[in-house]
């Protein structure tokens, strides 16, 4: 068969082609000396890679997913042998260009660059006052002189959706203090930085709870920005809020979203999206959005002209498919946290509140007189309550302006919540009818005070109406909002935010803090013959203790009906409570603790309750038949500690039982509830993580007492020593009958130092699901009372009885939880009769509890355990 190319043409032909095999033998060759080279730019590589259709967005997922740039070198280089000889081709092609292609065309232009200065003069326009806390009208405060540094830290802080964020906030806060030292601070040119050499940071979330000063961090750097500070290295910086975003009810564009308050950047919008390395975009207030339930998509939009619905959009940006070059700053409350789409977050910030030189700061800041704000910050230190709030920008604000408009602290320092909120509204009013008054006649003053009062009551009702819908924002064009319009008190307490729509503006309202909103529905109940709502019609049922609703409002509610704030109400503020409701409310409360103490199901939202009211005669009347405490699967705060202390201090008697299960009850805590402890005759304490120290203060119990009987300490980390320091304190009163120790690190060696102590006084010891691998956990059965498996006895029935009653009362978040302890399943555990009833219930609710899931990620973790109980 004749050659079909020349001698000449056929040796070319060999070139090229030994060209091409070397592309993929040289990537092999060079491997070592390519890690070192690309080290310090294997971010751009890729994303040059994914432009040229070489990598797929995958393939740079698994790359950056990688600790360290030589590991991820070492990744894209397997890669791109994985793909064969043109890859490897094109790898040597991209390699021998710039790396990072310098984008100077639109830059250098004289237009480009003084639109970003216009850009960055509106934006320090917007926020050069304070954005967050009402002033008076016409009143401005310079944002420079009183921001006061903001603590922020790495890492995030989960906190239960059924409990009042603010009220663990302050317990939480304090131990942060303590620990100060290991936190690993940042300031707000910090967040994009790399971390520990790992892949740049792109997606920041940032959250905190109500008012610790998320929307003042965003106001600080939009200020910064503007006026050049802080170093921030964006070209530009697109500011969106989510409550804004709430009004937009059809499909729009990225493009119309960034230009509804940006309308300046028409001509240019094109070369910022397209320059989206150097765009910095704020999303403030997640938790606000309508659609934050929507966020985790499988459509995607990928272009900034491509029409979709918000919270496509929205999602899009967060997971880098819309603008994946561009730092995205997302802002929420943790309630909201879950809903985020996973994996898409680059780094996680906490924003901590203040410390207490910082609190410091905020009164001279705020008083602008040092002699003055010394002796107000002196009142505070000395008032637990209201320090411990103080840490919270937003409550500091509050009780600055209490002590700057009234003295009626220094006469009587507030005990609760109820009574700040008092002396706030009590404040706030006198002060804008004695402005009003000033330039009346002087007959005017009651009709004034009378005018004050009709007009909180319209608030009262338009708090109470959203909160019963979990509504947090009002639009001016409500009917409700329109009976308002034109009195300039509303202002003090509803914060105003202007949107532009196309062809109109919308005005949307909201109270200046949730609590407050709580705090006027409370008012409004409190002051009108409106019955209360069905939710507090039987305080303890199930869907109560599992959401939370209502629990601050109750409180509130209880403490305005208390003698002596309808008093000041009256006397001060012209608002006169309704008598019969604060008789029945009483009675509710009485009926309520009386049926909790009995039946044993958590109590602790009654307790503060009673607490508000601050009548020791009421607590007096509570005569249950049983003393119980349950106030488990809560985590704790000092608030919560005073209410139970207030309520037991009063009452006199044995405790059945003090059920800590789950509380996050520490040392100090422990030691502060040693007298009430000393009482009990059953002490659950488990789901803790117990030191030696809480321990040593549980053991110190056990030596005094002469009624504590059981002690259940399951899944609290305990080891052999904590084992060996609780037996040594048993043989001093030989009372305790019961140790549970469930779930814990116990070996032979703990277990064997307990055996000494049963049957007598032990009469028995649970102590399944310990480290006994050394040993063979039968051994143990005929070793005094001492159980390391599930047996059919009785009490293993009541065991399942109290597991699953917790698990139906729980939120999903806190029943899986439940679930990673007691689906520790094995043959022997199921060869047990009970275990079968048992776990074929738990399977149901788990069942039941996906089908009204509607979160994927949690729909994902219960079925898992599903899975696990259908084998």
């Amino acid at each position: 068969m004749p050659f079909l190319f020349s001698d000449e043409e056929y040796v070319k032909l060999f070139v090229m082609d030994k060209e091409r095999l070397d592309n993929l033998t040289t990537l092999r060759r060079q491997r070592v000396s390519l890690v070192d080279e690309l080290e310090g730019d294997v971010d751009d590589l890729v994303e040059g890679l994914v432009n040229l259709e070489v990598f797929t967005r995958d393939d740079r997922e698994v790359v950056l997913c990688l600790p360290g740039p030589r590991a991820r070198v070492r990744k894209v280089l397997d890669i791109l042998e994985c793909k064969g000889e043109e890859a490897a081709q094109i790898f040597f092609s991209v390699r021998r260009q710039p790396l990072k292609e310098e984008k100077t065309l639109h830059h250098q232009s004289k237009d480009f660059v003084k639109l970003k200065q216009k850009h960055k003069d509106v934006l320090r326009r917007r926020s050069e006052s304070m954005l967050h806390y009402n002033t008076r009208h016409g009143e401005k405060k310079l944002f420079s002189e009183h921001y006061v540094n903001l603590l922020l830290v790495d890492g995030h802080q989960g906190l239960e959706n059924k409990r009042h964020e603010v009220l663990t906030f302050g317990q939480k806060r304090l131990i942060w203090e303590q620990k100060s030292s290991a936190l690993r601070k940042i300031n707000s040119a910090e967040l994009f930085s790399n971390v520990n050499e790992k892949r740049s940071v792109k997606k920041v979330l940032v959250t905190g709870v109500a008012g610790i000063g998320k929307t003042i961090l965003v106001q600080k750097i939009l200020c910064d920005f503007g006026r050049n500070e802080n170093h921030l290295t964006f070209d530009f910086v697109i500011h969106m809020t989510f409550r804004d975003l709430n009004l937009i009810d059809k499909p729009t564009k990225l493009r119309e979203l960034i230009l509804r308050k940006n309308g300046h950047l028409a001509k240019e919008v094109d070369n910022i999206l397209e320059n989206d390395d150097k765009l910095l975009i704020v999303l403030d207030g997640f938790d606000e959005f309508k659609h934050y339930r929507s966020s985790d998509l499988d459509v995607f939009v990928t272009e900034p002209d491509e029409e979709a619905e918000v919270q496509e959009i929205i999602g899009s940006l967060m997971l880098g498919e819309l603008l994946p070059n561009a730092c995205v700053l997302l802002t929420s409350r943790p309630t909201a946290v879950n809903h985020i789409p996973v994996g898409c977050i680059d780094r996680f910030v906490l924003i901590a509140g203040f410390s207490l030189n910082e609190v410091q700061d905020y009164f001279l800041r705020y008083f602008q007189d040092k002699d003055l704000s010394d002796q107000l910050f002196n009142v505070v230190v000395a008032n637990k309550l209201m320090l411990t709030l103080c840490y919270i920008p937003a409550f500091c604000n509050i009780v600055c302006c209490i002590l700057k408009e009234s003295n009626c602290l220094q006469k009587e320092n507030p005990k609760t919540m109820t009574d700040i909120y008092v002396q706030y509204l009590v404040a706030l009013l006198q002060s804008h009818t004695k402005a009003r008054t000033e330039t009346c006649p002087q007959g005017h003053k009651a009709n004034s005070m009378h005018e004050m009062s009709d007009i909180v009551l319209k608030l009262g009702q338009l708090a109470f109406q959203r909160l019963l819908e979990h509504q947090t924002l009002f639009y001016g064009s409500d009917l409700d909002m329109a009976a308002l319009e034109g009195y300039s008190v509303v202002s003090t307490f509803l914060d105003k935010t202007i949107v532009q729509e196309q062809g109109y503006t919308e005005e949307v309202f909201s109270f200046s803090h949730l609590t407050v909103q709580e705090f006027f529905a409370a008012l409004f109940c409190a002051m009108t013959d409106h019955p209360l709502p069905n939710e507090l019609q039987n305080t303890g049922s199930e869907e109560e203790t599992n959401s939370g609703h209502l629990q601050l409002f109750s409180r509130f509610l209880s403490g305005i009906l208390s003698e002596r704030n309808t008093n000041i109400l009256s006397r001060q503020a012209g608002l006169c409570c309704n008598i019969e409701k604060a008789n029945s409310y009483r009675n509710k409360i009485l009926s309520d603790l009386t049926r909790l103490c009995e039946n044993g199901a958590n109590i602790l939202n009654s307790l503060h309750c009673l607490f508000e009211q601050q009548d020791p005669s009421l607590a007096l009347e509570v005569q249950p038949t049983v003393l119980r405490i349950n106030v488990s699967d809560e985590t704790l705060s000092q608030m919560d500690y005073n209410a139970v202390k207030y309520f037991l201090n009063l009452k006199e008697g044995n405790l059945l039982e003090m059920d800590l299960t789950g509380t996050d009850v520490g040392c100090d805590a422990l030691r502060d509830l040693q007298p009430l402890l000393l009482r009990c005759e059953k002490l659950w304490i488990g789901e803790n993580t117990l030191t030696m120290d809480t321990v040593q203060v549980i053991a110190d119990v056990l030596q005094k007492s002469d009624l504590l009987t059981h002690i259940g300490l399951g899944w609290s980390n305990l080891s052999d020593g904590e084992i060996f320091a609780l037996s040594s304190a048993i043989r001093v009163k030989k009372k305790l009958q019961e140790l549970w120790i469930e779930g814990n690190h116990v070996t032979s060696r703990g277990l064997l130092e307990l055996s000494d102590l049963s049957p007598y006084p032990l009469e028995k010891v649970v102590a399944i699901w310990n480290d006994l691998t050394d040993v063979d956990p039968t051994s143990f059965d005929n070793v005094g009372r001492i159980t390391v498996n599930f047996t059919n006895d009785s009490m293993w029935e009541l065991w399942g009885d109290w597991v699953f009653r917790r698990c139906t009362v729980s939120s999903n978040e806190k029943l899986v939880m439940v679930l990673q302890k007691v689906c520790n399943l094995s043959a022997q555990c199921l060869e047990v009769e009970w275990t079968k009833t048992f776990y074929t219930k738990l399977c149901q609710l788990i069942k039941t509890r996906i089908e009204c899931c509607t979160e994927e990620a949690m729909c994902k973790r219960l079925k898992k355990f599903e899975d696990i109980l259908n084998l």
